[in-house]
């Protein structure tokens, strides 16, 4: 009798197993407890016993879920395209999953509901802003950074645009893709004063990279008063060649598809989607060397990769104040190469230093901005 009543409580225990790994497939939702709260709806999938999903962003944009899975009752997953990871415990009965998810190194709680597909919350995706439209803020909010506040982070939810921690070489860098090094004439305010912005353009819809810059722009011209003129000047730079058969996988992009850079929970582990290599060099320049990256390659596809490195003391200068994201640590086992040798050997890329004739902003007049 004692046996068969263990035998019975070991197969309702594998029979309470399977309906969590059964109940997982499905649509979840809840609110990101982030800013206001971002909505946020998780579809997922089950196929030769794998689960598979979709996270639909705040926009209605489909962002794959790169890895997705169940032991016992902890739910894991990850975004590699966005740096997002999600630890989170499934209810006994399959309709909750309470967790947190950890975006630019900050964990923010994220509660799941297991609901139906009549239930489930229907965002409504941003189209593309015309292409001929030139975009400015309608209304623009311009505050200084919150004092230890960590991260540096730029987005829309929605239709507003939020950058948290930016500086004017931030920003100057983001209108016109140039480097720290092609700023002439900075102040050195420029780069120790942070600002939080917020902002809704005046024509709807999703904005292009080079409508972005347009936005950032009218926003350096208007509110900070910034005068410049353009001038070449020989600088150090990196340029970025093809050192043999490139490793790189060519994108299959739809009309529709974002491109993206984001590092996967740690600096110097990048995962890039739908990137030329003009655009490449120029995410590179902006994020983590120490000089201009002039691209020489040649090619004119855009491509997914990923690349991983052991960075050192010369990158991620404008991210190392800010604790983004903890690097890779160069004692830790296989630890990767460096820069210079992980784009050989796993791109078949060479990034070399020279000097070349480059465009830099001479800059005439800035003004801090008002407060707002």
């Amino acid at each position: 009798m004692t046996r068969s009543i263990v035998r019975l409580g070991i197969l309702l225990a594998c029979v309470s197993v399977a309906a969590w790994a059964q109940d997982l497939a499905g649509n979840w939702q809840g609110t990101l407890q982030v800013g206001n709260g971002v909505r946020t709806v998780i579809k997922i999938t089950k196929d030769d016993g794998k689960f598979k999903g979709v996270l639909y962003d705040a926009n209605g944009a489909a962002i794959p879920i790169t890895t997705l899975t169940l032991d016992g009752k902890t739910v894991e997953f990850t975004i590699n395209t966005r740096g997002i990871s999600y630890t989170g415990t499934l209810a006994s009965d399959g309709t909750a999953i309470t967790g947190k998810a950890t975006l630019n190194g900050q964990a923010h709680e994220l509660n799941l509901q297991h609901v139906t597909e009549e239930n489930t919350w229907v965002p409504t995706p941003s189209k593309p802003m015309p292409a001929d439209a030139k975009p400015k803020f309608e209304v623009a909010t311009i505050k200084p950074g919150k004092p230890n506040q960590p991260g540096k982070n730029s987005g829309f939810r929605g239709r507003e645009f939020r950058a948290r921690n930016f500086s004017v070489n931030d920003l100057i860098g983001f209108a016109y893709g140039l480097h720290t090094k092609q700023i002439v004439g900075a102040q050195e305010w420029f780069d120790t004063e942070l600002f939080d912005i917020s902002g809704v353009p005046d024509v709807e819809g999703r904005p292009s990279t080079a409508q972005m810059n347009m936005l950032m722009e009218n926003l350096l011209l208007n509110r900070f008063q910034l005068k410049f003129h353009f001038e070449q000047q020989e600088l150090p730079v990196y340029s970025l060649t093809v050192k043999s058969t490139p490793k790189m996988n060519v994108s299959k992009p739809s009309a529709d598809s974002a491109s993206g850079f984001g590092f996967r929970g740690r600096l110097g582990d990048l995962q890039v989607v739908n990137m030329t290599m003009a655009d490449f060099g120029k995410w590179m320049q902006r994020d983590v060397t120490d000089r201009p990256v002039l691209d020489q390659t040649g090619l004119t596809g855009r491509y997914d990769f990923l690349l991983k490195w052991t960075p050192d003391d010369s990158q991620f200068a404008r991210f190392r104040s800010m604790g983004t994201l903890p690097q890779i640590n160069p004692e830790e086992a296989n630890a990767p190469p460096g820069l210079f040798t992980a784009l050989q050997e796993q791109l078949g890329l060479k990034m070399e230093p020279t000097r070349a004739k480059m465009n830099v902003i001479v800059v005439d007049h800035v003004e801090r901005p008002s407060a707002n």
